[in-house]
């Protein structure tokens, strides 16, 4: 099959089209999750004429799986743990504490190099649309929303180019508008959508979120 998307810019691009009520309103804030979910944020919010802003949020990988997530944290506290799951592939205590510590680590990295000394945004009674790349397990955009809520927007907003079937429906109960460009009925991984889906690095988020700072001025 033919991906659906060439890049993450092209995904971007075709996702905002689905998001084309939200156009030219200064209540809107696009919210990129990093590092993947930046380039097609940024498309996004370049289209709709949106503030552009980021949410880091780390998956909480199985030490020997690092790809299966077991749950996820995200800037001011947020996290989400699936402790059944994470008994069920055999991840002690012990583990789940290490893995933690190291992605809190990263997180704190990650959030002072993107955003610099920029405080973050208010979201306080606007209306925030959250992107990514796309979704497997959900998990980085369950903790994502919730780190959220607690900052009262007046809407969440989740849009992603591609979900598979089963995440997507539970995507739908947790925020209050679900966008997405293509529910796959079969999914092996988000990557298998796209034709180019080389990693984004630090480098290219930073240079994106600068970017997007200048054209707002």
């Amino acid at each position: 099959m033919k991906p659906l998307f060439k890049d993450r810019v092209d995904a971007g691009r075709t996702l905002a089209e689905g998001l084309r009520g939200y156009s030219h309103r200064d209540d809107v804030i696009v919210l990129a999750l990093p590092r993947g979910g930046v380039p097609v944020a940024y498309e996004v919010a370049r289209v709709l004429d949106a503030e552009f802003d980021v949410l880091v949020v780390r998956k909480l990988g199985v030490p020997h799986d690092p790809e299966l997530a077991m749950g996820a944290i995200a800037s001011g506290g947020a996290q989400y743990l699936d402790e059944e799951m994470a008994s069920r592939v055999g991840v002690a205590h012990t583990q789940v504490v290490e893995v933690l510590a190291e992605e809190r680590r990263e997180l704190a990295r990650r959030e002072t190099l993107y955003r610099g000394n920029r405080s973050r945004v208010q979201l306080s009674g606007r209306t925030v649309i959250v992107v990514d790349d796309g979704v497997a397990t959900g998990a980085s955009m369950r903790v994502a929303v919730a780190a959220l809520r607690p900052r009262q927007p007046a809407r969440v907003v989740i849009a992603v180019p591609v979900a598979p079937a089963d995440t997507a429906e539970w995507l739908v109960s947790i925020a209050d508008e679900f966008v997405c460009t293509h529910v796959a009925g079969s999914f092996l991984s988000v990557g298998g959508f796209y034709e180019n889906f080389d990693q984004t690095t630090d480098t290219q988020v930073r240079a994106l979120f600068v970017r997007s700072h200048e054209d707002a001025l």
